[in-house]
């Protein structure tokens, strides 16, 4: 089996650097798709966490997401990813936006080049909120070996797509020191059928703080950067008064990354990140 030519970039990058790199497949919408056992291999072949499948139907880019693990409904980095490459196909010098569609819902997504680089941003949807179980919340924080009480007063439950837990700790010294357990996380994930938890700092002022994302149930122990979970805290934060948040992460995996995200008054979330298109790959055999 060969991989399609895949495109990687390197998205929700800090100050020009880092970011999270995501293989993304433009697909020929007149022709046969591939097989999705074989989209699942390409991740592990290019070095990347996740890989975007683009096909485009008309004036609509549709987005199929992929780990190693099988297919998400939503991935907000690889959604930053897919409109980077779509910007720069395009050959837009000005704004660029597009109509997408992803697990089973359209909307709206932007794109604007400046030299090697794409600012990107997008509409995750409208965010489930709700107050964790008691079982929920004691097996997560004890899989992220934190006392019960320590975080148990903020601790929620969010949704855009599939639910994960957002967990607060007190600085980014706490938050850099955690080693969580992934085989006690992914049993208490799978249990409850969450994503992952999304550990984060608390906000300063001008609403800029931390986080990691430990997502061992989908594959990938802890991602360099992640937008969904990002929109589903501004959310969350909004209800506080925070309607603008920039979240620094990936530090712990040496590859630094920063997520946007603010919410309106109807609490409506828009969330991006800046990326890099770097060079095309030409398919590879697989096996």
């Amino acid at each position: 089996m060969n991989t399609p030519d895949v495109t990687v970039v390197r998205a929700c990058l800090r100050g020009g650097a880092g970011g999270s790199p995501t293989a993304v497949v433009l697909e020929d919408g007149t022709g046969a798709p591939t097989p999705d056992d074989e989209r699942r291999l390409v991740p592990a072949v290019h070095g990347t966490s996740h890989a975007v499948y683009v096909r485009r139907t008309g004036d609509v880019s549709e987005l199929r997401f992929f780990t190693a693990q099988g297919e998400l409904p939503a991935c907000g980095h690889g959604t930053v990813a897919a409109l980077a490459v779509l910007a720069a196909r395009h050959g837009a010098t000005g704004p660029y936006r597009a109509v997408l569609r992803a697990g089973g819902r359209v909307f709206s997504g932007r794109a604007e080049r400046s030299g090697p680089l794409v600012s990107a941003a997008f509409d995750p949807g409208p965010v489930d909120l709700r107050e964790p179980g008691a079982q929920e919340r004691a097996l997560v924080l004890a899989a992220l070996g934190l006392p019960a009480a320590s975080a148990a007063a903020g601790v929620r439950i969010a949704g855009v797509g599939r639910e994960r837990v957002l967990v607060p700790v007190a600085t980014r010294a706490a938050l850099a020191a955690l080693r969580p357990d992934l085989d006690r996380l992914r049993a208490a994930c799978d249990r409850f059928g969450l994503l992952g938890a999304y550990v984060h700092s608390r906000p300063s002022p001008q609403g800029v703080l931390a986080a990691r994302m430990f997502a061992p149930s989908i594959g990938v122990a802890e991602d360099i950067a992640n937008a969904n979970s990002t929109a589903c805290l501004a959310a969350h934060l909004a209800g506080r008064g925070v309607r603008r948040i920039r979240v620094d992460m990936g530090d712990a995996l040496g590859s630094p990354a920063t997520v946007t995200a603010t919410a309106g008054a109807d609490l409506q979330v828009e969330v991006g990140g800046t990326a890099r298109v770097l060079t095309e790959r030409a398919g590879r055999r697989l096996r």
